[in-house]
């Protein structure tokens, strides 16, 4: 294992705390419990909005605190959901009086730790609503969830939901917003090669030289079935018709196109998958009228990509177009 840490065991507290420096302007760090808050405080009269997971899925979640996104994000260890102890201090962090939205990924873990850390915060009359992002159509279950995963969808949520607080809607019109987004969007992922966690010190599963699992998980959970190295337009396809038909996507419609690194893989690559799948869609009579293309839920240093498709009308485009400063996503 090569990386660029000290102990193991202190990654998640360095990586915050040098990513806070970075971005003081936009961020504040919390120690004791560790969680991110934006610069300045929560915005009096503003629906606050909540997320977090496990690290080593950056920017997700940190990266996306700020203005016209989330107003904080709890990092739990490598790969581990974050404790009720330090969500409780964050939905705190994010209350200006109007109530606070936490976005949780489908994560047993995330789910169960979120769902204390809502009855805490409620306990000292705060009002919290929460949705569960699911848009991974690669399997039904997993030795993580009930139900689908929660992958590179979140984006959009927080994104979608962020902009909604921003104009002042209200606590059940945000989160009404946020869960109109879940329903709309799917995703889909390949790993070529599997990811070392820092503290685990060898990767997380087994793949081949010469072969990718179509339809993995963040965390390098199994997906749909393995096969050997294929052309991209092939993997891009078997990614891209999956998310298409769980949709129901028809011709006429328009959508928000993300194409996502998982961490390891060159931008070039991505722009590949990213053409290719353009392409099918416009085959279907599909119009791709928003497009995001990077590494924003990555897992570590895993190579890999998945493709995320958002059913798109005037509201949903609105606010995905509406102004954000965050260190991650920003126009």
């Amino acid at each position: 294992m090569k990386k660029l840490i000290n102990d193991p065991q202190n990654v998640v507290a360095e990586s915050v705390e040098g990513f806070a420096l970075a971005h003081a302007d936009l961020v504040t760090m919390h120690t004791d419990p560790l969680f991110v808050s934006r610069a300045g405080g929560a915005v009096a009269g503003k629906v606050g909005l909540v997320s977090g997971g496990g690290s080593g899925h950056e920017p997700l979640h940190a990266g996306f605190v700020g203005a016209g996104m989330l107003d904080a994000a709890v990092p739990g260890a490598m790969f581990t959901s974050p404790t009720p102890d330090a969500i409780a201090p964050a939905i705190a962090a994010a209350d200006a009086g109007a109530g606070v939205l936490a976005i949780v990924k489908n994560y047993t873990g995330d789910v169960l730790n979120f769902e204390t850390a809502a009855e805490l915060a409620e306990a000292e009359d705060i009002t919290v609503r929460t949705v569960i992002v699911n848009d991974d159509v690669a399997v039904e279950d997993s030795l993580y969830t009930a139900g689908r995963r929660g992958v590179a969808g979140t984006v959009a949520v927080e994104k979608i939901a962020g902009a909604a607080a921003t104009r002042g809607d209200d606590l059940d019109a945000v989160t009404a917003v946020a869960q109109k987004v879940i329903d709309n969007v799917r995703s889909m992922g390949v790993a070529l090669t599997a990811c070392t966690v820092p503290h685990a010190g060898k990767p997380s599963f087994d793949l081949p030289e010469d072969e990718i699992e179509i339809g993995i998980g963040i965390h390098g959970e199994p997906g749909r079935h393995r096969i050997p190295l294929a052309p991209a337009d092939e993997i891009t396809r078997m990614l891209l018709d999956p998310v298409v038909e769980d949709l129901g996507l028809a011709s006429g419609e328009n959508v928000l196109l993300f194409v996502n690194g998982m961490g390891g893989t060159p931008l070039s690559e991505l722009f590949v998958v990213y053409r290719q799948a353009r392409k099918l869609l416009e085959e279907r009579g599909v119009a791709v009228t928003r497009s995001l293309v990077g590494n924003y839920v990555t897992s570590l240093e895993m190579q890999g990509a998945s493709v995320t498709v958002l059913r798109l009308d005037d509201e949903l485009t609105a606010l995905w177009d509406a102004p954000v400063t965050t260190p991650a996503l920003h126009w």
